[in-house]
């Protein structure tokens, strides 16, 4: 009996009877990041990181069946050690470390190497056993550096108000949104958001986070109280009536998928900029290489592709199937923005 196993509920550990990340309802859940991926309704109990506590709990209206732990801390479950360890892919986003008898797994969910000045840095952890990530898992996936991205998108931000036009910028309610304030220059003009991605600011910044002041953008506002701004939004506002009242206005993406030729045409969008809160190619090398570990199973993403590559220079490595989704998809996304909104 392998001391973490791939169930149809989710990843379980039999000798503590816990489940990481589940996607169906169980007892007890161990929870890496508050994205609806891996946060999930419908368990008994959650356990989670101090700073990513608040995002579930307004997620999924949590109570009193929420606890969390500081990253490091040890926690004993039926005589099974585990710890949170920093993944960078969001603030309070965690590995999940597993030990029983001198055996170690680690659970990677989500993350990236790259530090965004925001997250938590990711931090590596010695294993025999490392569940990894793969959504950006091929060699033509490179990220640039965070620095150009964000030169690029006050570029883009001074050109659109040269122009007349309100530059519209498209990124994840939770995590992308707060990673694009925290880097863009806020001095070039007032930054307005959707209601989805001031709900989650204005939590994380009840947890300290220091952020650019924001302006919801409310159904009354006329055109005139958007000249000149950044108004920031989630991918499931484009091509949605919601945007109608920002015309003449330049619509940009940030997105890992933007560094695939066509996605930014697909999208409608008129900018699209490299930035992702996954690792990419050499991000996912580097973290399975900084394991040591004997054996890695390959999870969301390009799962087979990345497994092979592993296998082929000399690892133990093999996908496996999961219900995680990586960059969310368009419903899973839309579904995240009503209930962060809420």
């Amino acid at each position: 009996m392998n001391l973490l196993e791939f169930t149809a509920k989710g990843i379980y550990c039999p000798a503590a009877d816990v489940y990481l990340d589940p996607w169906q309802p169980v007892k007890k859940a161990l929870i890496t990041h508050g994205h609806s991926d891996h946060a999930r309704w419908g368990h008994e109990q959650y356990l989670c990181t101090t700073p990513a506590e608040p995002i579930i709990k307004h997620r999924l209206q949590l109570t009193d069946n929420i606890q969390s732990v500081a990253f490091g801390e040890t926690v004993m479950i039926n005589g099974v050690q585990f710890s949170f360890h920093p993944a960078g892919h969001i603030p309070g986003s965690a590995q999940i470390r597993v030990e029983l008898n001198g055996e170690v797994w680690v659970f990677s969910g989500d993350y990236k190497l790259q530090h965004d000045g925001l997250s938590e840095p990711f931090e590596p952890v010695r294993c025999h056993a490392f569940i990894t990530e793969s959504t950006f898992g091929l060699p033509v996936y490179s990220w640039p550096s965070q620095a150009d991205v964000f030169d690029e998108v006050n570029r883009w931000w001074r050109k659109s108000q040269e122009e007349g036009k309100v530059a519209v910028l498209a990124g994840y309610a939770l995590g992308k949104s707060q990673r694009i304030l925290k880097n863009v220059d806020a001095t070039l003009g007032k930054i307005m958001v959707h209601g989805a991605i001031e709900t989650v600011t204005n939590i994380f910044r009840e947890q300290g986070m220091i952020l650019p002041p924001t302006v919801r953008v409310l159904p009354e506002m006329k055109r005139a109280d958007f000249e000149g701004a950044l108004v920031i939004c989630p991918p499931s506002a484009i091509g949605s009536p919601w945007l109608r009242k920002f015309e003449p206005f330049s619509l940009g993406i940030a997105s890992g998928w933007m560094g695939l030729r066509g996605t930014r045409r697909r999208r409608g969008a008129d900018r699209g900029f490299v930035l992702s809160d996954h690792a990419d190619w050499r991000e996912l090398n580097q973290a399975v290489r900084e394991t040591g570990a004997e054996k890695v199973f390959v999870t969301h993403g390009y799962s087979e592709i990345f497994a092979r590559w592993l296998t082929e220079h000399g690892l133990d490595a093999r996908e496996v199937k999961t219900q995680y989704e990586g960059e969310l998809s368009e419903m899973a996304e839309a579904t995240e923005d009503k209930a962060l909104e809420a």
